[in-house]
């Protein structure tokens, strides 16, 4: 069985060459890095990234930042996809084992590392991911790049501090020694005023950086921060081990096409 694309037509073009299209102009435009990179690296310091996941319309140019920080590090043997479930289906926290499917072509599961993280916490299950965003649209910025992809798609409806703590170090001890990155889709804000978006966002994204699992948690409750994959972030936090993360980019909806109350955006990369 392979994973149909859910919302293709909807949150990306679904003709082939206008998805090339939109993730070029996504790289060109005035909120994007400006430009697309034209070779791999061969660095290899990446171990996890933030992505949004929003329409590319909007989220696009912010997620090319991430990705074009990839692409100039250097691609690893397989991606982890961690994004939260919005539609309440399936397992707490689901793992696919159904190849996702886009307009660029299939990209394949990496099954024995799938096998591996699977267990107590993380459950084998489809269903969690059937119409699921905020992987899929992470998917073609990779296949953009590359035709050897493989990934681990892991959808989380449980995001407490708790759970996030146990994916992760599920994560981190099923990778040792694996060349593996870690990417957590979330958007920030949700349809607040633009100024209070970005300040309280900023407040998330200061504790990201810190590498500061707790405070984030506590930020997020406190300052009442509607960021819907803090799970998915928390498990990259720590299954990624590393010892610090970078903003490469922060705009809102807002800063795309003029709106009263705006969609928050962050790319973030973790060494």
């Amino acid at each position: 069985m392979v994973r149909k694309p859910a919302v293709a037509g909807q949150f990306y073009p679904s003709k082939k060459s206008s998805l090339k299209q939109k993730i070029e102009e996504s790289f060109e435009h005035e909120l994007g890095p400006g430009e697309i990179p034209s070779s791999e690296g061969n660095t290899r310091e990446i171990k996890g990234l933030v992505c949004p996941h929003a329409g590319y319309v909007y989220s696009g140019p912010v997620a090319a930042h991430s990705y074009k920080a990839l692409v100039e590090d250097g691609f690893p043997d397989t991606f982890i996809i961690i994004g939260p479930n919005h539609h309440g289906m399936g397992a707490s926290v689901a793992v696919s084992e159904e190849p996702y499917k886009t307009p660029l072509g299939t990209v394949p599961i990496d099954d024995e590392l799938a096998d591996e993280l699977s267990g107590k916490i993380i459950k084998k299950d489809d269903v969690a991911h059937e119409r699921e965003h905020s992987i899929e649209v992470q998917i073609p910025f990779l296949q953009y790049f590359s035709d050897d992809v493989q990934i681990v798609p892991i959808c989380m409806n449980r995001q407490d501090l708790k759970s996030s703590k146990k994916v992760g170090m599920k994560i981190k001890e099923a990778t040792e020694g694996k060349d593996v990155v870690i990417i957590a889709s979330t958007d920030f804000s949700h349809y607040v005023l633009k100024e209070n978006a970005e300040k309280k966002d900023k407040k998330a994204i200061k504790r990201i950086i810190e590498n500061d699992l707790e405070g984030l948690f506590d930020t997020i409750e406190k300052e009442h921060i509607s960021m819907c994959g803090y799970g998915p972030v928390g498990a990259m936090m720590v299954g990624s081990n590393g010892e610090k993360g970078e903003l490469l980019k922060y705009a809102t909806s807002g800063d795309v096409v003029r709106q009263r109350e705006v969609v928050g955006y962050g790319a973030l990369a973790f060494k």
